[in-house]
């Protein structure tokens, strides 16, 4: 099993920033890709950012200027620094690792609420 610790949701105002944190650990074998997803009430759950082992990243439109994602191989761990935050930020951000490759087995982290209100 895999087990990921996210850290860093919280209230901020808009045009504020965050950072998330998520820490990948168990069964670790090989980390194919590291992202973020987010899903706001009512809403499917969205692909934020994701960043594969070799330097492959991608952003939803969306963040794309103003989120940046990477990730500290030596601790298996992925951040989101997410600046100039909106109140359309609002939703839970889920961590996600994917092991081996593309289609490799997925494991989710339980989440962490971002809320940007004045």
């Amino acid at each position: 099993q895999v087990q990921l610790a996210e850290s860093g949701g919280g209230l901020v105002q808009p045009g504020g920033s965050l950072r998330l944190s998520c820490a990948a650990s168990g069964s670790i074998s090989t980390i194919y890709a590291m992202g973020w997803y987010r899903q706001a009430p009512g809403k499917q759950r969205e692909l934020v950012a994701r960043i594969i082992s070799g330097g492959g990243i991608t952003y939803a439109d969306s963040v794309k200027d103003r989120f940046r994602i990477s990730r500290e191989y030596a601790k298996n761990t992925v951040y989101l620094q997410m600046n100039s935050l909106k109140p359309e930020d609002t939703a839970v951000y889920y961590c996600k690792v994917i092991l081996l490759s593309l289609n490799g087995p997925g494991y989710w982290g339980q989440g962490t609420q971002v809320t940007v209100s004045s």
